[in-house]
């Protein structure tokens, strides 16, 4: 069975999710809920933090695409920190860095919602 988990924090006006675990069909629907109830709420300057995740399959590339419009029509932002490379390699395999900020650590994502 897949372990995955997602924990949420707060840090200068911006919700942090560390991801931990492999997010692949059978996970994807948590990492969906909670960005449904980010938006619901107005927390949209959202840092995703990748640095405990093993392994993306494309479910979980398609939450993300999912919600990105979503948050950014509200004036909000996801960015993307501390991908491996192997979860780098997928994203970039199918033009994620075009569409995201992908960024090396979350202080940096949060310098870039405080500068704009």
């Amino acid at each position: 069975m897949n372990t995955f988990s997602i924990n949420q924090r707060s840090k200068l006006g911006c919700t942090i999710l560390d991801l931990q675990g492999e997010l692949d069909a059978h996970t994807a629907s948590e990492l969906e809920a909670v960005l449904q109830d980010l938006i619901a709420r107005e927390n949209l300057r959202i840092v995703v933090n990748f640095d405990q995740l093993d392994y993306i399959a494309s479910a979980g590339l398609g939450v993300f695409m999912a919600y990105i419009e979503d948050v950014r029509s509200e004036g909000g932002d996801i960015k993307l920190t501390n991908m491996n490379k192997k979860v780098y390699n997928v994203f970039d395999l199918l033009g994620f860095p075009a569409l995201y900020d992908i960024l090396d650590d979350e202080s940096e994502a949060i310098d870039k919602f405080s500068n704009s």
